[in-house]
């Protein structure tokens, strides 16, 4: 029987390390990387999910780029923050501080997503113990745990290192590990690799 999540992306989830990309416009802009050339990329790397992040651009490039997305790689394309862009994405991730925004508590605040959002993919950021058990009881498809290791675009106030498998474990969701990690990092428990900006200098 596959999960919510497991049908969108078309597998079952048996193995880990798969690879997931944060399409982060800004950063694509700064090097002169074309959606197109992202894409691509992605068709070569054979990664498995997209999360598209941007703080730059009008709603109207931001939609043409996500049905961009969506057209040319046939992967769950997930938006960052912006609910109000579901109609256009496969799922929604979303941090700690968003849910806070909606409702303070937690469980509330994750049923009025739904609400908006239906079944589609639901992934929130979580850091600790305490954040990964809450979690366990929301109704989401995946959460994001970090930081792994240092990264250079966010600053970072948790580096998890090696303790993240032991995180990971006790998580009811799969994990997808987020800042510092590599496309090739083998990091146990751990269902995706997320790689950010990262990915284009290989």
């Amino acid at each position: 029987m596959l999960t919510n999540f497991e049908k969108a992306l078309g597998f079952k989830l048996e193995a880990f390390n798969y690879l997931y990309v944060l399409c982060d416009y800004e950063t694509l802009q700064k090097k002169s990387i074309s959606l197109e050339q992202f894409v691509s990329l992605c068709k070569k790397k054979n990664v498995k999910i997209v999360q598209y992040r941007d703080k730059i651009s009008s709603d109207e490039i931001q939609i043409k780029n996500l049905l961009f997305l969506k057209e040319n790689l046939d992967i769950p394309i997930i938006v960052n923050d912006k609910i109000d862009l579901i109609n256009y994405a496969d799922g929604l991730h979303v941090g700690q501080e968003d849910l806070e925004k909606i409702h303070k508590d937690k469980s509330i605040a994750v049923k009025l997503i739904r609400l908006k959002i239906k079944d589609k993919l639901l992934g929130l950021s979580t850091h600790n113990e305490k954040e990964i058990l809450e979690a366990n009881t929301l109704a989401l498809d995946m959460i994001g745990l970090g930081a792994y290791k240092n990264t250079t675009t966010k600053d970072v106030s948790t580096i998890l290192g090696d303790k993240i498998s032991y995180l990971a474990k006790i998580s009811r969701h799969p994990v997808c590990a987020i800042g510092g990690v590599q496309i090739d990092d083998v990091i146990d428990n751990i269902k995706f690799n997320v790689v950010g900006s990262g990915f284009f200098n290989e």
